[in-house]
């Protein structure tokens, strides 16, 4: 007998289970990657600085590459998946990076290692984007922000990993073993998603492509889903025309759209800033290299409690609620770090509460962006405004270094980087209120 069966609407009322915990591991798995890449980076460096015997500076290009190739990624990649699917290209980027990481030891010069980062960045750069498209495809709406933002803490997972293995690593089989590992990881993980890695639901629905796997995905979230072979599938919008930049300005969605990139440009610009510069600005204003090192690590402790709370809070409310508040305590926050005569005590405060807004709010603004745009358009919708948001990253560190460089004084620095944080809760605040999407009961056998 033909059932008509509404997806969303399933989700929604059924339970979470192993099915869908599964997703969320392997998207928070393929997250981990990236944090592992950046803090392993950051490590392999000084141990590449002395072998190599290059200065400092030379290896700034090398960071900036990955940056870069990052970008390209995430504008390139994101399009690709709303036209192909989340799946293949999440493991297709997923075995490139690791194919990436597994050359890298075999570089000799500097312009080599450059090339490959940029190459390894454009892997990177596929993940962030469909994993928090696929991650909020298959959650339940009355959690689906709170999820979304817990499977973005691989980030903070990986850089921990990167950073342990790499202390444990290089000084017993030297900085290529960090490279070897960090393949080894992606290619298990890859191996992994080939066989349990489910596509988007509502992505094969209105898509058309091989709607038989819709039910036995179906049937794993909910055994007792009416479900067969004669099924027809209900979902809440539209079959648009998938991956297409252009679309994201079409329909009533230009302005959101383009303030989302400017909060993602501002927003990361500022997270970069501060990630790079808080340990060498604070200890040039008098704290030792420990306590400096100590007090800038608060940020991301911070940023990981920020993202776990935050996604609970927006769930409860709204996106605007929580974020306007949220960048408006960050530019107040970031003013008092630069506070002369701040106690030690103050001054991590204000760190912590930084690390909340900022570094917290990020996966919050990828989660905006997720639930904004229609499936068909998702997963470019992130990409790009992550790509933008991108610009940001690679522009604030040289931005802080160009300040630092003309002396001007700690308190006139913060100053001029609390202004990001005012601006994206003035952009937020320009952001119209999503509208419900109409419900378009079309049948899909």
């Amino acid at each position: 007998m033909e059932q008509l069966v509404d997806i969303p609407a399933l989700i929604d009322k059924s339970k979470i289970g192993a099915f869908q915990i599964g997703v969320y591991v392997l998207c928070g798995l393929c997250i981990l990657m990236d944090g592992f890449d950046v803090q392993a980076m950051g490590y392999v460096a000084p141990a590449i600085i002395q072998e190599w015997h290059v200065s400092k500076a030379s290896l700034g290009p090398v960071f900036g590459a990955g940056l870069f190739g990052m970008l390209a990624g995430s504008l390139v990649f994101s399009v690709m998946a709303d036209k192909i699917g989340r799946r293949p290209v999440l493991i297709g980027a997923t075995m490139f990076f690791s194919v990436c990481m597994l050359l890298t030891p075999s570089c000799t010069t500097l312009e080599q290692l450059q090339w490959l980062r940029f190459v390894t960045g454009i892997g990177l750069g596929a993940i962030m984007p469909n994993v928090m498209a696929l991650a909020g495809e298959y959650s339940p709406v009355r959690s689906r922000v709170t999820l979304m933002m817990l499977v973005s803490c691989g980030f903070t997972v990986g850089a921990v990993v990167g950073g342990q293995a790499s202390a444990a690593l290089i000084p017993s089989y030297g900085w290529q073993s960090v490279f070897y590992v960090g393949g080894a990881m992606p290619l298990a993980i890859g191996v992994l998603m080939i066989f349990m890695l489910p596509e988007s639901m509502q992505y094969v629905v209105l898509s058309g492509k091989r709607v038989e796997r819709v039910a036995q995905w179906l049937r794993r979230i909910d055994p007792s889903a009416p479900v067969n072979a004669d099924s027809r599938y209900l979902v809440h919008e539209k079959a648009g025309k998938r991956g297409s930049v252009a679309e994201l300005f079409r329909e009533g969605r230009a302005r959101t759209t383009v303030l989302l990139w400017l909060v993602n440009f501002l927003n990361l610009l500022n997270l970069y800033f501060l990630s790079n510069w808080l340990p060498t600005i604070l200890k040039g204003a008098g704290l030792s290299t420990s306590m400096a090192v100590l007090a800038g690590t608060i940020l991301p402790v911070g940023g990981t409690i920020g993202t776990l709370m935050m996604g609970r809070m927006i769930d409860r409310s709204s996106f605007r609620s929580v974020l306007i508040p949220g960048f408006l305590v960050a530019g107040v926050a970031i003013v008092l770090i630069g506070r002369p005569e701040a106690s030690l005590a103050f001054l991590c405060l204000a760190i912590l509460v930084a690390g909340f807004c900022i570094v917290g709010g990020q996966p919050a603004v990828n989660a905006l962006a997720a639930n904004y745009y229609p499936t068909t358009l998702r997963s470019t919708g992130i990409g790009w405004s992550l790509g933008v948001g991108r610009v940001g990253s690679i522009i604030g560190p040289v931005l802080g270094g160009e300040l630092i460089r003309m002396n001007w004084p700690n308190s006139t620095i913060f100053v001029i980087a609390a202004v990001p944080a005012l601006l994206s809760a003035v952009m937020l605040w320009l952001m119209a209120p999503p509208q419900p999407a109409a419900i378009l009961e079309r049948d899909f056998a």
